[in-house]
């Protein structure tokens, strides 16, 4: 018998911010080479901003897709369909037409969506069978 998913959060895992950390020990011999050359950390330190902030995450009553400066939540009632885009990439499409890319989800999650809604998005790799 499958175990019951209460809450998935689908994210980069942390250990991605160790591209960025690196980058920023790479630069600190130029940042304080010239006048205003310290700003080329902006660039790392917002990648790490990014890794951090966008992010999915689902649970029993809806899902919550956060970006790097908006979000949006939807319960399983607002939810009308899910689109598959390029490369896999999921989104969720609302009651009220807007298409809302959820950061971390991918076609292979599908599945985990469908046990996690109890059903309410359809597990097409069962449909297959």
């Amino acid at each position: 018998m499958a175990e019951t998913v209460r809450k998935v959060v689908f994210r980069l895992p942390p250990t991605a911010n160790l591209a960025p950390l690196l980058l920023i020990v790479a630069a600190t011999p130029f940042a304080f080479a010239a006048p205003y050359l310290w700003l080329i950390y902006i660039v790392p330190l917002a990648v790490i901003v990014w890794i951090v902030r966008n992010r999915t995450t689902v649970d029993v009553e809806g899902l919550y897709a956060r970006s790097t400066f908006s979000h949006r939540a939807l319960t399983w009632d607002q939810l009308v369909s899910l689109k598959v885009e390029k490369r896999g990439k999921v989104s969720a499409v609302g009651t009220d037409s807007v298409v809302t890319p959820l950061p971390g989800v991918r076609l292979r999650h599908l599945s985990l969506l469908s046990r996690v809604s109890d059903g309410r998005v359809p597990d097409l790799s069962r449909s297959a069978e």
